[in-house]
């Protein structure tokens, strides 16, 4: 399993790179091959200053070896050894009408010393945070994302967009980072979803990336802006970085397991404000946003 998925996101960053570079016309990704120390390694791939994305990045990684100590502890286990690998991608345009992209897809491995697989999981999913919102967008996403859900399990849309409103929740602010999408982890084996079913629905929803996001790119990334929306943006990408390094699983298990810092933080955008206290003009779409994020809506019926 950890052979097929790997070769299956080994084309997906050809796929969405490819793509990438035809809608922004301008930049190429500039790719790193890297090695892990304690095993394996990966493939960044980071577009900046393009005509569309002020930068990015679709990264793949397979690393594997002795599970560190401090996520022994966080998993239960002692002595275990790992193997981990996934598609982990964050889009951040130039115009702030068009919305910040993050998606992930992994797969993981624990054995024990003699070799033999303990436990094995699948997890991802992608999010929406849009400075400015637009409903169609916001529905068109979501879309997408129940599309792909719904080709395996009625019950999946509605039970992993609740997960990924809880999960990107920057519980210091007590506001969602975006619109969400789909969230799921620890995907096991049960007695109606073999590994092979995980394989197929993780392997549908990377495949409906694409169609949920380029058609709000291309509708959106010509319209004009002023300097205060800008300036919006960049405030708002903010609490993009606040996420990333306070709550983001993703983030501290890269970290705790000596991942690559440039590719961990990859994430976060290239120009930020902090501003003490700021507050959006009531009644402008600037608080029509925030009103959103405030409490998680339902875009599409489930």
């Amino acid at each position: 399993m950890k052979d097929k998925f790997y070769t299956y996101i080994q084309q997906l960053q050809e796929t969405i790179t490819s793509k990438l570079e035809e809608v922004d016309g301008k930049a190429i990704f500039k790719e790193d091959i890297w090695e892990r120390p304690e095993g394996g390694g990966g493939r960044t791939r980071v577009i900046e200053n393009g005509d569309v994305f002020e930068k990015g990045g679709v990264n793949i990684s397979g690393v594997h070896g002795e599970l560190p100590k401090s996520m022994q502890s966080y998993f239960g286990v002692k002595d275990a050894d790992f193997f981990a690998c996934g598609l982990s991608l964050v889009l951040h345009p130039k115009n702030p009408m068009v919305p910040t992209v993050h998606a992930n897809w992994r797969y993981f491995e624990m054995y024990d010393k003699q070799g033999n697989i303990v436990d094995q999981w699948f997890g991802g999913g992608q999010d929406l945070t849009p400075y400015y919102l637009f409903d169609e967008d916001a529905k068109h996403f979501h879309s997408a994302c129940k599309s792909a859900c719904d080709k395996h399990r009625p019950d999946f849309y509605d039970t992993y967009k609740k997960r990924c409103d809880e999960y990107f929740w920057n519980a210091h602010r007590n506001e969602a980072r975006g619109i969400g999408g789909l969230f799921f982890d620890y995907c096991k084996a049960t007695d109606d979803m073999t590994m092979e079913n995980w394989y197929d629905f993780v392997t549908e929803v990377g495949n409906s990336f694409l169609e949920s996001y380029i058609p709000i790119v291309t509708k959106s990334k010509d319209l004009d802006y002023t300097k205060e929306q800008r300036d919006w943006q960049e405030i708002r990408r903010g609490r993009y970085v606040e996420f990333n390094l306070v709550h983001d699983k993703g983030t501290l298990f890269g970290l705790r397991t000596n991942g690559r810092i440039e590719s961990i933080l990859m994430s976060l955008p290239p120009h930020v404000q902090w501003r003490y206290d700021h507050q959006p003009e009531k009644g402008s779409e600037e608080a029509r946003l925030l009103e959103v994020l405030a409490t998680p809506k339902e875009w599409v019926k489930g």
